[in-house]
Formats: C-alpha cells, sequence, structure tokens
C-alpha cells in the first residue's frame, strides 16, 4: 500500500490541518482492525469506520503492547515486513515494533525534517544505539533518504570508544551528529582530554541533532557554546512511533500533526484535548505494519496550539518526562528541569559539564565537577541560586575533574578481538573465544 504524505507546507490554517487529518482517519481505521488486537477488540461491537466514530475510541497502552508481543498488532502479512525492533525497556517489559518500506519512507522523512537540512554533501555520524531500538536505523534511513554519508558509530558497541569517534569525527570532517544531550557532553569531554578543543578543532561539525533526554534551554545553550555556538537541534520520538516532533528555528519543538494525530490524556480527569499538560497520546495516519489508534506514550508533556514565531502551524510540545516529576525538599518542591538551568547557568568559563543532585527529605545534596580554579566560586554562585530561585535547604559539593566521569572513560581505547584458540607461550590465553 502506498499513502501520499503531506509535507510542512501542505496547509494554510489549523482548520485544513484538521481536515488532512479527518481524511486520513476512514483508512487508518480500516488498516487497524486487520490486527488481530483491535480485531479482537471490537469483535461483536460496532467497528469505527470513520472520523466521526474517533472520539469513542479508547487509549490503547504500553501494556496493550506488552500483552500482544511480539505480533499481536500486526497488520500485514509477515512477508511485507522490513524490520523488526524492541523499546529499550527503561519503563517496564520491552514493547515490540516492526515496519514495511513504506512505513520506513514515512519514518526517514519525518526525521529529515531538520530545519538545518541534511544534504548529500554532509557526513553524517549517528551516534546512538544500533540494536533492537529504532533510533540509530532512523537516523541512517534519513541520512540515506538525504543522500549524506553515514559513519555508524554505534554507541553501545565495544568496537567504537570516545577516543576514536573524536578521531573519526576530525578524520572524516564530520558535519552532523546524532545522540542523546549527555554523549554531547562525553564527546567533548573526550576531546578536551586528547587534547583538541571542541569549539576549534572540528570546523566541518555545523549541527548536532539530539533526542531521548529532556532538554532544557539553558543545557541547549551550553551544549551549543562548548562545540563553538553550532545549532543543537532537538526532536522527540519514540521506538513504537518514530519521530513525532521536531525543533523549529526558533527553538520550539513542533509536533508532526500531518502525519498523526496528537492529543493531552488527564490521568485526574480521563479527558482527552488537544493542548494542556498531560500525557501524550498518538495516532500514527500513515502507519500499515503496526498501526495504533489512540497510543498513550505515558510521557508527560505540555502542549500549545498558540503561534509560534517560526511560522510553522503545528501545535508545539515541551516534554517533560521525567523531569516533570518533583521531590519534596523541606517546604519546596525540586525538579530535574529546574535544577539543571541552575547548574548550566554557571558561567561556561566554570567548565562544569557533568553533576548529580540527590534529594532528601532535609536537603538537596548537587555535587559537580569544576577544576580547582574555579571551583569555590562555582559553589557559591549555585548556592546563591538555589536560595534565589528554589529555597531549599543545600549542601553543595565541587569535585575535581573526572571525579564523576572517570578519565579512563574518556580515554581507553577497548581491546577488540576476533575469536582465537591457539596462543603463543606467554600470551593470555584467558582471552580464548572471547571477543574482548
Amino acid at each position: 500500500m502506498s499513502w501520499s504524505r503531506p509535507e510542512v507546507g501542505d496547509w494554510s490554517s489549523p482548520a485544513e490541518l484538521a481536515e488532512l487529518q479527518r481524511a486520513q482517519l476512514p483508512r487508518v481505521l480500516a488498516q487497524a482492525l486487520r490486527s488481530p488486537f483491535y480485531a479482537a477488540r471490537y469483535d461483536g461491537r460496532t467497528r469505527p469506520g470513520g472520523a466521526e466514530d474517533f472520539d469513542g475510541i479508547e487509549l490503547t497502552t504500553k501494556q496493550d503492547l506488552r500483552d500482544q508481543y511480539p505480533f499481536g498488532l500486526l497488520a500485514v502479512d509477515r512477508e511485507q515486513l522490513a524490520t523488526y525492533h524492541e523499546s529499550s525497556g527503561t519503563a517496564g517489559e520491552p514493547t515490540a515494533s516492526y515496519y514495511t518500506d513504506d512505513d520506513w519512507t514515512d519514518l526517514a522523512e519525518r526525521y529529515a525534517r531538520k530545519w538545518v537540512g541534511i544534504n548529500p554533501s554532509d557526513t553524517f555520524l549517528v551516534r546512538t544505539p544500533y540494536g533492537l531500538v529504532i533510533t540509530a536505523h532512523l537516523a541512517q534511513a534519513a541520512g540515506r533518504l538525504r543522500g549524506a554519508t553515514i559513519v555508524p558509530g554505534d554507541a553501545r558497541s565495544l568496537a567504537t570508544p570516545l577516543p576514536r569517534m573524536v578521531r573519526v569525527m576530525r578524520a572524516l570532517d564530520v558535519s552532523l551528529t546524532w545522540c542523546n544531550p549527555t554523549e554531547i557532553m562525553m564527546l567533548a569531554a573526550a576531546a578536551k582530554a586528547a587534547g583538541l578543543r571542541p569549539d576549534k578543532d572540528f570546523p566541518a561539525l555545523r549541527a548536532m541533532f539530539t533526542a531521548a533526554e529532556p532538554l532544557t534551554e539553558a543545557r541547549r545553550r551550553r551544549l551549543s557554546e562548548i562545540w563553538g555556538g553550532i545549532p543543537v537541534v532537538e526532536e522527540y520520538g519514540s521506538t513504537e512511533t518514530g519521530t513525532i516532533a521536531g525543533q523549529c528555528p526558533a527553538g520550539a519543538l513542533h509536533l508532526w500533526a500531518d502525519r498523526a494525530i496528537f492529543e493531552v490524556w488527564s490521568p485526574q480527569t480521563g479527558e482527552l484535548s488537544a493542548s494542556g499538560r498531560g500525557q501524550l497520546v498518538v495516532t500514527p495516519l500513515y502507519r500499515e505494519a503496526m498501526p495504533l489508534l489512540r497510543y498513550n506514550l505515558a510521557d508527560e508533556v505540555e502542549v500549545s496550539t498558540a503561534d509560534c514565531s517560526c511560522g510553522w502551524l503545528l501545535p508545539t510540545v515541551r516534554v517533560l518526562g521525567r523531569s516533570g516529576t518533583g521531590y519534596a525538599v523541606g517546604d519546596s518542591t525540586v525538579t530535574q528541569q529546574r535544577l539543571e538551568e541552575l547548574v548550566f547557568g554557571l558561567p561556561a568559563s566554570y567548565e562544569v559539564m557533568f553533576w548529580r543532585a540527590m534529594a532528601h527529605p532535609d536537603v538537596l545534596r548537587v555535587e559537580f565537577e569544576a577544576p580547582e580554579q574555579v571551583r569555590g566560586q562555582a559553589v557559591k554562585e549555585l548556592a546563591e541560586a538555589i536560595d534565589r530561585e528554589l529555597g531549599v535547604p543545600h549542601r553543595i559539593t565541587g569535585l575535581p575533574p573526572h571525579t564523576l566521569v572517570p578519565h579512563e572513560a574518556l580515554t581507553a581505547q577497548r581491546d577488540i578481538l576476533k575469536a582465537r584458540y591457539l596462543f603463543g607461550e606467554g600470551e593470555d590465553w584467558d582471552k580464548a573465544v572471547m571477543y574482548q
């Protein structure tokens, strides 16, 4: 099945966008009812067939996906599948996802909607896992769709340690990277450990794409600053859905509402709405292998339909995730998001890159790495910021560099071997058969 998919700008008003969604719904519903899960759900009941039936559709949950593992949501013949994936399972048992070739075209097109562009002249380092999760495969597909050269720097492979990635970035003139925000910081630290300056010694680098962690504006600015002011471009998605939101030139995350219907579910009231704060619910509009009807991602978000200065006629989303969960300290509540803004509000010259915090009922403990010459001042200024902005009891400790992230993690080259069975005298034969 080949579906004609819209591009940004194919509508001129929210009403046209809503009509585009409604026009696609009959095909979405028909395709979903081909899967065993949805067929059973509506067995003996009125089967939804058009846009007018959408409001009566119940949520699909992550538990539903777990219960239907692996192929209970399959809506095509197995022969039509192109890839199979599983989620990372960070919030419970993994869920299965699968895609046809046509699904992959949709996935790649959505990822490639980067405002900085992906071009044939780009060398694109994919620094996320290539395992069962979709993340690296998604970036590779989008890069190839746009003609870029892909460097598969799997973030979970022992064959691609940080020092090797730093060397590759310089030697190959890498112009784009894809990794989570912490990995962007780790690459910078590894470059410094190699005697390089991230802001000077990677002149080909023009943008860094990132996702997988809630990212405050303060941390985004700091990452950009460390790498010489290049854009740090965020997106949002999941293995079950692929990319569902991308950052605009103004810095907001826009939901790709021409490719999916988005709603916000309130756990308190059970109501669904087009905007507000709650859990994000998504109905992909161009999904063959595994259609999802009102799938609750269970991510805490805040969705707005207000106009954005970029001019994109798409809703915006703030992904709160776990950072939206607060911990009581004294008489106040502390969130990761607010604390991160204060940590990365310290001057860049203090070189604060890695930190951690523990919220006790009576005190907030914060530790961060900083060079000795600025450590005391950094502690003083962060304490003043916490007093001013959070008003909670605190104990702040400045640590020497490489306390939280060991120097070896930034410099070690892994000993990767192919299987070997015959050794000479004096060699370490405990490595027989082992790959490391």
